[in-house]
């Protein structure tokens, strides 16, 4: 596994670099934003650990900026914003998970380590798909920039089918992305869900198709050219 750590207070980034070092990570340290958007173009990272306040900008527009190009990494922030709007805008702008400073070392291993054991999905805040868009903040629908009224149900189907477009996804996956585990699902409840979203988009003039593969999934894709 391999981290890239963007903390620009040296002696902390040291301890930390040392720290994730000794339990068998693989650690970058970069202490600015440049810096981080070097080493990102250069290498695969596993997990961000991202500082806020950096000599060259806020913190936080790296991040959007990850999210902006569907850059999955998972992000960690590290902050002295304690306050709880503070952590919900830096959670809406894709952030995994934060700590406020200072924090427990203990603590900084032991969610860097849940973060690590998650499965790794794209989830960027809009997502899209021919002339359709999918704000997973706001759960809304637009078709062609208009709004379009959805089910809940179907927005968490539509959601999970654009995070893997063009791609087969299986109905187990699906059920596991839309519903939780407690839940009881009943054995058409998908289908049922993507023949209204279907409609819907149909009857908005949306430029995708939702295609059932049997006994495997579905495939959400951009609509053929005539």
């Amino acid at each position: 596994m391999k981290l890239l750590v963007v903390e620009d207070n040296p002696r902390l980034a040291a301890v930390m670099t040392k720290l994730l070092a000794d339990n068998g990570l693989t650690v970058d340290s970069v202490a600015t934003i440049e810096d981080a958007r070097a080493a990102l173009s250069l290498a695969t990272y596993d997990l961000v650990l991202l500082d806020l306040a950096l000599p060259d900008g806020y913190g936080g527009d790296l991040l959007r900026s990850l999210r902006t190009a569907w850059q999955p990494t998972p992000v960690l922030v590290a902050t002295a914003r304690g306050d709880v709007s503070d952590r919900v805008q830096l959670l809406n702008a894709g952030a995994d998970d934060y700590l406020v400073k200072p924090f427990s070392l203990d603590e900084l291993l032991a969610r860097i380590r849940a973060l690590l054991r998650r499965p790794r999905q794209t989830a960027p805040n809009l997502l899209e798909a021919g002339n359709i868009a999918l704000d997973t903040v706001s759960q809304t629908l637009t078709v062609a920039g208009r709004p379009i009224e959805v089910l809940r149900l179907e927005l968490r189907v539509l959601g999970a089918l654009l995070a893997q477009r063009g791609k087969l996804l299986a109905r187990e996956r699906l059920e596991q992305a839309v519903y939780s585990m407690e839940a009881e699902v009943t054995p058409n409840a998908i289908e049922a869900a993507i023949s209204r979203l279907r409609r819907r988009l149909d009857s908005n003039g949306a430029t995708v198709t939702i295609t059932a593969m049997r006994g495997l999934g579905y495939i959400l894709a951009e609509r053929e050219q005539c």
